[in-house]
């Protein structure tokens, strides 16, 4: 009994000290995806108000490279980190509503960040690199400062955690310790791959989360009534 309860609460111990990892590794990649935003912000705003083409260029192309190599696997590490803690800790998706708050305006932040803000800079630097640097459209400067603000709302989120409860439920357990170990070194690979290949590809993050979100499905799922021998 004794070697039983000491293993529980080693294997405690590790547990926990994952999910800090894993809880910091979300809060330092945030904080450089807020970071980088005001970057795009400050560099495209430049880049809007100078009557110099040189300059109009140099910073709508360093906008764009700081967008590809830093924003976006930040963004995607950060948003992971946080989709993973959800589905691995009593907090949820759905629980509590400022949890629901972060996951809806982060699914909007990426939705945005990929499909419209990053495909609007790659064809401003592609018109000023062809000899045609015109001002930076005003969507984009609001929209990157957009996405910073949205992501200082959502830090106040975690911190003054309101609202209270969205729903009622049975509390979900706490996930092992290798879903920490996986939440951690999933966006280390990616951002390393990414790094290398010259793109972003967080590919081992989906495949974790996937995999995840499968088990949690069946930790949740109802389990039939014992049956009672006469």
């Amino acid at each position: 009994m004794c070697r039983a309860g000491a293993h529980a609460n080693l294997s405690g111990v590790k547990t926990k000290t994952w999910r800090q990892l894993t809880v910091w590794l979300h809060v330092i990649t945030s904080v450089a995806w807020m970071g980088e935003a005001l970057a795009l912000f400050t560099l495209l705003a430049i880049s809007r108000t100078t009557d110099d083409g040189a300059t109009r260029v140099a910073a709508t192309s360093m906008a764009h490279e700081i967008d590809s190599l830093l924003l976006a696997p930040l963004a995607n590490a950060s948003a992971f980190t946080g989709f993973m803690l959800a589905a691995a800790t009593a907090w949820g998706f759905t629980r509590h509503w400022w949890v629901l708050s972060k996951f809806a305006i982060t699914l909007v932040q990426l939705y945005a960040g990929i499909f419209l803000l990053s495909g609007a800079l790659r064809d401003s630097v592609e018109a000023a690199r062809a000899g045609e640097p015109e001002p930076t459209p005003l969507a984009l400067i609001v929209g990157t400062a957009l996405m910073a603000s949205a992501l200082a709302f959502q830090a106040w989120l975690s911190v003054a955690k309101p609202w209270g409860k969205a729903r009622a439920g049975v509390k979900p357990p706490t996930a092992p310790t290798w879903v920490f170990v996986a939440a951690v070194g999933a966006p280390i690979v990616d951002i390393t791959a990414g790094l290398l290949l010259g793109y972003p590809l967080p590919a081992l993050s989906l495949i974790v989360l996937m995999v995840r979100l499968v088990q949690r499905r069946r930790e949740l799922r109802p389990q039939p009534a014992p049956v009672r021998v006469p």
